[in-house]
């Protein structure tokens, strides 16, 4: 049996460790409802690409407001923009924006791994691809540079 000192210092370090987490930053919340909806999609799904219109960007620097991977840029929202849910099969799974200003993508997979990109196509627009992706939910953020937000297409293909 603890003592009442024991006890003491056992509850000081568990509130010290609450504080310690509490305080980490996450700004992406994967949990919120996507701002633009969602949807399922099975490997072979028509049509193809499936596309969504969005609002890119938000209050949230992925880069410097984030614990995410370096290579997440862009200005994002707290809330995914898109969510999808998907059925694997054989072929490969592309994310891609297209808007008249640079765009980023961050993506959450079913397997809580981040991906991300930007310019990777060479024009501003980004993409992702899962050559072999898993079948589970994928949260999308579309991201943008500066203060503004950009109107935006996100495409989702099995056809790159």
């Amino acid at each position: 049996m603890k003592t009442v000192p024991a006890l003491i210092a056992t509850a000081a370090a568990a509130a010290v460790c609450a504080v310690s987490v509490s305080g980490v930053a996450v700004a992406q919340n994967a949990s919120k409802t996507p701002n633009y909806g969602s949807v399922r999609l099975s490997a072979g799904f028509t049509p193809d690409p499936h596309t969504v219109r969005v609002v890119a960007g938000g209050s949230i620097d992925a880069f410097d407001d984030t614990p995410l991977p370096t290579e997440c840029v862009g200005k994002i929202s707290d809330a995914p923009d898109y969510r999808v849910t998907y059925t694997a099969g054989s072929f490969p799974l592309v994310f891609r924006t297209i808007a008249s200003q640079d765009t980023t993508l961050i993506i959450n997979g079913p397997d809580g791994s981040w991906s991300c990109d930007d310019d990777s196509y060479g024009d501003g627009d980004a993409q992702v691809t899962f050559s072999k992706p898993r079948s589970g939910v994928y949260d999308i953020w579309v991201g943008t540079f500066g203060s503004s937000n950009v109107t935006a297409t996100l495409s989702i293909t099995e056809t790159p």
